[in-house]
Parts: C-alpha cells; sequence; structure tokens
C-alpha cells in the first residue's frame, strides 16, 4: 500500500470516529485514533496517495460492540477486515452493498442474524472476497445476492448456523467463482444442480451439515475442482466411476461419515494429483482397486471403518512414494501385510487395526523408520516376541497398539527389547498373555498410556512403576496379579499433581481417532486427551486400600472392583476432588462408607456392591443420584433408597454435622411437622439454626 502523503478527508475521518462510537470495549484503539489528527496515521488505517482511506485493518484488536454501517461510508475502501474479535450484531448492509469493497472480512466474530439478500435495485458490486465464518449467523443463506457481484472469488460462510438448501447461484455469471466453504452449519436439502456451471471453481466444502441425496452427475461438470469436502453428511449412492474421471484435478477428496455404498471405482487412479482421500466411515464394499496404486502423489488414504475385503496385496503400495498417512482399520481384509507397503519409507502413520490380518511381522516393517503411530489390534497376528524385537527397531514410535492379537502366548522378558525410547502409548491388551508385568516396561521413560488389560499376567504390580514420571493412564485390570497394591503406585507423579504437563515430545494429534475398549465407546485423537486412570479391577490384590490414595489428586477414575481387598474404604479418597468414577465393589471391605466422599462433588459413578459394609449410606453431594444397585450385597447398610432403612442411631450425618447434631435435627423435623400441622408455627430463625 502506498504511504498517504495528504491528511485523510474530515467526512472519512467522522465514519471512522462514528465506529469507535459504537464500541464497548475498543481496547486501547481510541487513544491511537483520537489523538492525531490525520486518521491515515491511526492504528489499522491505510491510505491512498490522495488522502483516502482505502484499507481498515483491526485483527486480533479484542474490539467489542457493533460493527457500524459508516464504513459503507469510505468511498474508497478496498480492504476491511475486523476478524478475531468480539465483535456482535447483525453485519450492516452498507458493507455487502458498498460500491468500493473488495475484500470484507469479519471472520472469528460474534455477528448474528440474518444475512439479507440485496436489494434488487442496487447494481453490480465490486466484491471479491466474503469471509464470515465462525459467527453465528442464521436463516438461509442469500442466493440472489452473488447475481449482482460478478467480480466474486471466494465464500467463506462455514461454522455458523445457517439453514435450507445451498444455493447454486454462485455459477450464474460468475466467471472467477473458486471457492465456496459452507461446512460445520445446518444446510439440508441435496446438492442442488447448477454448480457444474462453476467453471472456475476449484474449492467445494460442505461438510458437517444435513445434506442428503446422492451427488449429481451435474457436480462433476466442474472439472477445475480442486478440494471436493463434504464430510459428516447423510449422503448416499455410489461413485459413478465414468463420471469420477472428469475430476481429474482433484487434490482433496473427503467424502467420510456418510452413507455411501457400492465399490471404490477403477477410475481412482486417474486422479494422479491426488493428494488426500478420505471415504471413511460409509458403506463401501468390495476390494480395493488395484489403480489406487497409480495414485503417485497420495499423502493420506483413510478408508476406515467400510466393508472393504479381500487382500491388500493387490495394491501395489510401492508406487506410493509420498504416502505418511493409512487408515484401513475396522474392514473385513484377510492375508498378510504386503511387503509392497514396507517400500512406503515416508509413511507416519499406520493403522491396520480391526480386520482378519494374520502372520508374523516380517523384519522389512523395520525399513518404515518414519513410523509414529502403529496400529494392528484386532487381528490374527501371532508371536509377540519377534514382533516386538523388530518394532523396537523403530525410534521414532510414539504410539503402538498392538492387543488381541498372539492369543495365549507368553508375554516376553526379554532384557534386550531396549528400544522404544520415544513411546507414549502401549496397549498390549485383551490377547490372554502369560507372565508376568516384564521389567522392559520400565525403560519406557516417556511412556503415558499402558494398556494391558484383558490378559493373564500374574505375580505382583511391580515397585519400579513409580518411575514413569509421564504414565497418567493405566489399565492391568482383567488379570491375575496379586500381592498389595504397592504404595509405590500412589507414588505416580501424572496422578499427583493436575499441574504437571503431558510430556513435551509428546504424539501429535492423530488424522485417526484413537478408540478404547471394544465397544468403541471413548474415542481420542491424542494422548493428551485421555483421562487420568487407574483400573486395577478383576485381579487377585489383596490387603488394604493404600491410606496414600488420597495423594492422587489428579485421579478421575479409580477401579478397584473384584479383588480380594479388606479393611476400610479409606476417608483420604475425599481427597480426589476431581474424581468422576469409583468403583470398589466386589471385594471384603468393611465398616461404613465415608461420608466426606459426598464432598466428591465431580462423582459421577459409584459402585461398593457387593463387600461387608454396615451403616448408613451417606446423604448429600452425589449420593442422591447413584442407583441402589451401587450398594447391592451390602446387608448391614442402610439408606431410604435400601430395602434396609436406617433408624434413628443409624441415620447417616451430612458432613461435617456429628451423628447426635443429625438426630436432634431429625426429632426437631418430626417435632415440627407435628406441631405445624394443628397451626403452631416455629420463628424462623429456630428454623434457620438447624437447617441453615
Amino acid at each position: 500500500m502506498a504511504n498517504s502523503t495528504i491528511a485523510c478527508l474530515e467526512q472519512e475521518k467522522s465514519s471512522l470516529l462514528r465506529f469507535l462510537a459504537g464500541l464497548s470495549h475498543d481496547n486501547g484503539i481510541a487513544m491511537s485514533w483520537r489523538n492525531g489528527i490525520d486518521c491515515c496515521a491511526w492504528e489499522g488505517i491505510t491510505c491512498s496517495e490522495d488522502g483516502a482511506i482505502i484499507e481498515v485493518y483491526l485483527v486480533s484488536k479484542g474490539l467489542e460492540g457493533q460493527i457500524s454501517p459508516s464504513f459503507g461510508e469510505l468511498r474508497s475502501l478496498l480492504y476491511l477486515n475486523l476478524s478475531y474479535n468480539l465483535l456482535s450484531g447483525g453485519l450492516p448492509e452498507e458493507l455487502m452493498s458498498s460500491g468500493s469493497i473488495i475484500v470484507l472480512d469479519v471472520s472469528f466474530n460474534r455477528l448474528d442474524g440474518d444475512l439479507q439478500e440485496l436489494n434488487s435495485s442496487v447494481s453490480d458490486r465490486p466484491l471479491q472476497v466474503l469471509n464470515i465464518s465462525s459467527n453465528r449467523f442464521t436463516g438461509e443463506f442469500p442466493s440472489t445476492t452473488w447475481e449482482k457481484m460478478r467480480s466474486l472469488v471466494a465464500i467463506n460462510a462455514s461454522n455458523n448456523s445457517f439453514t435450507g438448501q445451498i444455493p447454486s447461484s454462485f455459477c450464474t455469471g460468475l466467471p472467477s467463482f473458486a471457492m465456496l466453504d459452507v461446512s460445520y452449519n445446518q444446510f439440508s436439502g441435496s446438492i442442488p444442480p447448477g454448480i457444474g456451471k462453476c467453471t472456475a471453481l476449484k474449492v467445494l466444502k460442505a461438510g458437517h451439515n444435513n445434506i442428503s441425496g446422492a451427488l449429481p452427475d451435474d457436480l462433476f461438470h466442474a472439472t477445475s475442482l480442486e478440494c471436493l469436502s463434504f464430510p459428516n453428511n447423510d449422503l448416499q449412492g455410489t461413485i459413478d466411476g465414468v463420471l469420477m474421471i472428469k475430476l481429474s484435478n482433484l487434490v482433496f477428496l473427503d467424502l467420510a461419515w456418510n452413507r455411501f455404498s457400492g465399490t471404490i471405482p477403477d477410475s481412482i487412479g486417474k486422479l494422479k494429483r491426488l493428494q488426500e482421500f478420505h471415504m471413511n466411515n460409509n458403506n463401501i464394499s468390495g476390494e480395493l482397486p488395484s489403480s489406487l496404486g497409480d495414485c503417485t502423489n497420495v499423502i493420506t488414504i483413510n478408508l476406515e471403518n467400510n466393508k472393504l475385503a479381500g487382500e491388500l496385496s493387490k495394491v501395489n503400495f510401492s508406487n506410493l512414494h509420498n504416502l505418511q498417512a493409512l487408515g484401513l482399520s475396522s474392514n473385513y481384509f484377510t492375508g498378510t501385510i504386503p511387503d509392497s507397503i514396507y517400500s512406503c519409507s515416508t509413511l507416519t502413520w499406520l493403522r491396520l487395526s480391526r480386520n482378519k490380518l494374520q502372520g508374523q511381522l516380517t523384519e522389512k516393517l523395520e525399513n518404515l523408520k518414519s513410523l509414529t503411530f502403529v496400529s494392528l489390534s484386532y487381528n490374527n497376528f501371532t508371536n509377540i516376541t519377534g514382533s516386538l524385537h523388530i518394532l523396537k527397531s523403530l525410534r521414532n514410535l510414539t504410539t503402538l497398539l498392538i492387543g488381541s492379537n498372539f492369543i495365549h502366548e507368553a508375554m516376553p522378558e526379554d532384557e534386550t527389547i531396549d528400544g522404544f525410547e520415544n513411546l507414549h502409548v502401549l496397549a498390549i491388551n485383551n490377547c490372554t498373555l502369560t507372565g508376568k508385568i516384564p521389567n522392559w516396561l520400565s525403560k519406557l521413560k516417556k511412556l503415558e498410556l499402558l494398556l494391558l488389560h484383558n490378559n493373564q499376567l500374574s505375580g505382583p504390580i511391580p515397585t519400579w512403576i513409580n518411575s514413569l514420571n509421564f504414565l497418567k493412564y493405566i489399565d492391568l485390570s482383567n488379570n491375575s496379579l496379586i500381592g498389595d497394591i504397592p504404595t509405590a503406585l500412589m507414588e505416580m507423579p501424572m496422578l499427583k499433581s493436575d499441574k504437571i504437563e503431558d510430556h513435551p515430545d509428546g504424539p501429535r494429534v492423530s488424522p485417526f481417532t484413537i478408540y478404547v475398549g471394544v465397544s468403541l465407546c471413548f474415542q481420542y485423537r491424542a494422548a493428551s486427551a485421555f483421562p487420568k486412570m487407574l483400573n486395577l479391577g478383576n485381579n487377585k490384590l489383596s490387603g488394604l486400600i493404600p491410606v496414600e490414595i488420597g495423594q492422587l489428586k489428579a485421579l478421575l477414575s479409580l477401579n478397584l472392583s473384584f479383588n480380594n481387598l479388606h479393611g476400610e474404604i479409606p476417608q483420604s479418597i475425599s481427597d480426589i476432588k476431581n474424581l468422576m468414577g469409583l468403583d470398589l465393589s466386589s471385594n471384603h471391605l468393611t465398616g461404613a462408607i465415608p461420608s466426606a466422599l459426598v464432598n466428591l462433588h465431580f462423582l459421577s459413578e459409584f459402585n461398593v456392591s457387593y463387600n461387608d459394609l454396615q451403616g448408613p449410606v451417606p446423604i448429600g453431594g452425589q449420593f442422591s443420584t447413584f442407583p441402589s444397585s451401587s450398594f447391592a450385597g451390602n446387608p448391614k447398610l442402610c439408606s431410604p433408597m435400601l430395602v434396609q432403612h436406617c433408624n434413628l442411631a443409624e441415620a447417616a450425618p451430612t458432613s461435617p454435622t456429628s451423628t447426635k447434631q443429625y438426630i436432634d435435627k431429625v426429632v426437631f423435623a418430626i417435632g415440627f411437622g407435628v406441631f405445624f400441622g394443628i397451626g403452631v408455627l416455629y420463628d424462623q430463625t429456630i428454623i434457620s439454626r438447624y437447617f441453615g
């Protein structure tokens, strides 16, 4: 932009000051604007050489208030950018109908209301780029307005609440229109006809809406398309292979999370520029077309959660020199991992879990030096010892999920397993492995998540476990572990404090979801998103619950169920203030349920069933929300919700009130009720004294 040699016009200065007056918070802009005579020198203002304002750039200034229509009076204004503020109210029509603005960006604000159609009397407008994304706009998206903007190039209206059908009027008389992003809205209906007339359209994004129906044939006439993105809708039908060839310029194709069926067309190999291919979570069936190996520029392939079958060897992956992420999990693939995959030296993410693959891992896997994420779980692989010796050579590996393989094999205790120095997530669950928790795990100093559940591991929990300073998610449930709960577990740094950061070299956000459990109930994108959990349930642990358990103040979930623990429930558990789930069921615990547990205000899952507890169930807090099944199998417990009701001597005190004070309250309440029934009213101060 040229620097002005002439002071700005007084009229334009006035327009700016009216915008300033409409702000409830200007974050210091007023200081700059009111102290200077020449508005061309004000912060965020650029003028032409003749003193006319041509740009207002006030990005991320913390501005609050409404956008003034006075911007429409700036006759030479070309660029208006008010993005990343806290502006509210509607978008003034004067901005859309401006005779000068070519770029209008008000994204990432709190603007709301409908986007009005321009008056039919308005002549052609020069607007080229409109970005209104990440606001709160509602109503139907304008349709006739765009016919008056023949220079329009791009619209980003994503992340709002627009409804109705996507208009196709962008494709009528707009020769330069190249980009439309209406994702993350509430559009419905089918993809409108006429999109194919957008001869210059390169980007079409409409994911995360409620769009239904099939991809219209007309869409494939938009042959300039480089990005076609419709994930998370209700689209269905098949992909026409003949029409697909017409989109030979596609670089990014995302049709995930819809209801597409049929097969992947052989013509996919004609998309030579394709870099991203996402068709996961559909109903695609058949085999992978061999032509997929002709997409030599592809970087990401995600075909997870479909009905694909056959052997992976049909595709020659060795041609995919740029492949970084391959997701084929939750299908019906059979056979072995093809050798051609081991030629993909740039591969970083590999997920083949939940298929019917078999055999042993080959040493050729060591060629994939860039791998950081490997998931082979829920297949039929064998030889866990050999597999770990191969996988340990992948020095960049941060996530390794190999559970539900190696059935009935022995957990290797070979001390020569000395790699995995960068591993943050390790899952060897659901394998019915025998043996002990191996000592080589103590070398994994960056480990954050350890999942060894559903095996047949025996012996004690090793005391070295507290040397894993970043371990925060521990699932050793459903094994045959014995001995006391070691006090070393009570010294886990990540479980003792929620102020400790995850390891700085932790795995980046996964392009695939990480599932926990066969039911797929829990899904996370990164290790840092997992809750802090300790699950020792269904083992043969004995002894007392350590009183030091209260030191684990960062725990969100604690499961000690189905063991042989005895003694009382430590009151110190009430110090774990963020605890959301506590399961102590099916042990031999005695004594009362600590009344202080009512202070666990986030507790939503609680189970002490089938112990030998006695006395009253605490009153207050979350305890009123727990079902009677949470206390079943303890015949000495009493509560209004249980078969056994408490008498006055047993009634539960609400912490911190003593039993005597509680009985006084009950007696008073009964007396008050009787007297109230015959018309005798106590003074409110007396009532407050007992119940305040």
